[in-house]
């Protein structure tokens, strides 16, 4: 076993800040000096010194020999992998890389309609073609879960060619699915399964926490470090186990779609967090649990209020539905029953009790608890919703929740060209009215509840339209595409 008290990559960092000499490389504003006085009077002068270039002590992300590689290694320990790259483009690359490392130009991928717009991304830069499964939904909540056991190994039977599978676990949401069980029917057909578990880095350091990706049988994860644990924003992990990887391709990929000049800054925030994790983790994790549990217990309690929990129905279902487990660190609160809309009770709660949630949905408010928060976080967040449900209230909230589940049960969302083909083709920008039965150009992706409606290949439907107008209608809000207002739409020319 490593000595994971050791930060090598930190270390090394630390003594090249502090080594004085003239330096003649990037970059440009020399350890500080010549940085703008109002940025050093935001960040301070130290950080900058340690703003460095691939200096020689410093080792080379793209073929590490030295630092580098030493805490690539200690990674790969802490958290259960044959080999890890550190990522300085967030998880973005990450996927992009999985991608590109397991699928040529028209090669087929079996993944989630729910997945994040890194890996259309992945599409477009690799010419897969994706197979995608619809995720489980609840039409109540208007939540789309994980894909199941039962729709993967359908489309597996449909589509035997296929040369990986790629799910997300957990969701936004915090929900799981049976990720064991997905890894045992794609690996009958001797591919990989990738995972998107870029809010799951936690999960390796507490045992009440879900099941980690590799250790449920997953053959590559890419985590998001920043995103719950003490890395720097920008800063995550890809792992690896296991020999139906190329880690050569890997490799390789990853030069295609990271910086050439990476940040040290992130870098050794990596090595950091993992040290911090490794040492301290499950005393952390059992902090960051029960400050949940507080907020999750209290806040139920509230008149108006719910939280989301594992519903009873999959117990029936031998862990073969889309939601068999729940990250309790991650917190939903359902407002409608207050009569308001989940954008109308985050606008509140961070304008009147400067409480902010990660994202706002039609029908609930999501939270992200982690190693930084405090019992005054959460006394603070519990106070804000009690007054919120008191002196906020208004009717009942009439929620159209099965909106979502019609357009994705009733809508073709076969592909007239693959992603590659139509993010290059040729195109136009039209009015939204005259989109109807048009290919779409780019991806388009309403929250809620966070799935891409739209990608470039797919044909545009006037209940597709309809929807995403109601959605804006409502207080929610598109990304993805060139016009965010969605006056306009990008479409292939004719």
């Amino acid at each position: 076993m490593l000595n994971q008290n050791q930060t090598p990559l930190l270390d090394a960092l630390k003594a090249n800040a502090a080594r004085l000499h003239a330096p003649f490389y990037t970059p440009g504003h020399k350890q500080g000096e010549g940085i703008s006085q109002p940025l050093a009077d935001l960040f301070g002068k130290a950080v900058f010194r340690a703003d460095l270039t691939e200096l020689a002590d410093l080792d080379n992300l793209f073929a590490p020999q030295g630092v580098i590689q030493e805490a690539q290694q200690l990674a790969a320990e802490a958290f259960g992998a044959s080999q890890t790259w550190f990522l300085v483009n967030g998880s973005t690359c990450g996927i992009e890389a999985a991608i590109l490392a397991t699928c040529g130009t028209g090669d087929k991928i079996i993944l989630p309609r729910n997945v994040h717009s890194s890996a259309i991304a992945g599409l477009i830069l690799s010419g897969a073609i994706p197979i995608f499964i619809n995720p489980e939904y609840d039409p109540v909540l208007d939540i789309a879960h994980s894909i199941t056991p039962n729709a993967v190994k359908s489309a597996l039977q449909q589509h035997p060619d296929a040369k990986a599978v790629l799910t997300v676990y957990p969701t936004y949401y915090g929900v799981c699915g049976n990720l064991s069980a997905i890894a045992n029917i794609t690996h009958q057909y001797n591919i990989p399964l990738l995972v998107d578990e870029a809010h799951g880095a936690h999960f390796a350091f507490h045992p009440e926490l879900p099941t980690p990706a590799l250790a449920a049988g997953a053959d590559l994860t890419v985590q998001s470090i920043h995103k719950v644990l003490g890395a720097m924003t920008q800063a995550s992990m890809l792992h690896i186990q296991g020999d139906r990887i190329d880690c050569d391709r890997i490799s390789k990929a990853l030069q295609l779609v990271q910086s050439t000049s990476p940040s040290y800054l992130l870098l050794a925030s990596l090595d950091a967090a993992r040290q911090q994790m490794a040492l301290h983790g499950k005393m952390l994790m059992s902090r960051t649990l029960q400050l949940a549990d507080e907020a999750r217990t209290k806040i139920s309690q509230i008149p108006g209020l719910s939280v989301l929990q594992i519903p009873a129905y999959q117990e029936g279902l031998g862990g073969y539905s889309g939601f068999v487990g729940l990250d309790e660190t991650r917190l939903t609160v359902t407002v409608s029953g207050l009569g308001l809309t989940g954008f109308e009770a985050d606008e509140i709660l961070d304008e009147k009790f400067a409480v902010t949630a990660e994202f706002a949905s039609l029908q609930h408010l999501t939270f992200i608890i982690s190693l930084g928060n405090t019992p005054a976080d959460i006394e603070q967040l519990i106070q804000s919703f009690t007054i919120l449900a008191k002196e906020y209230r208004r009717t009942n909230l009439t929620v159209k929740s099965d909106l979502w589940q019609d357009i994705f049960t009733t809508q073709c969302h076969d592909l007239c060209y693959s992603p590659r083909e139509a993010f290059f083709a040729v195109s136009e920008i039209l009015p939204l009215i005259q989109t109807n039965q048009r290919i779409c150009a780019e991806i388009v992706c309403p929250y809620p509840p966070g799935i891409p409606l739209l990608m470039p290949g797919e044909i545009i439907t006037k209940p597709v339209l309809d929807y995403l107008q109601q959605i804006q209608a409502m207080g929610g809000f598109i990304t993805g595409c060139n016009d965010t207002s969605l006056k306009t739409l990008k479409v292939l020319k004719i």
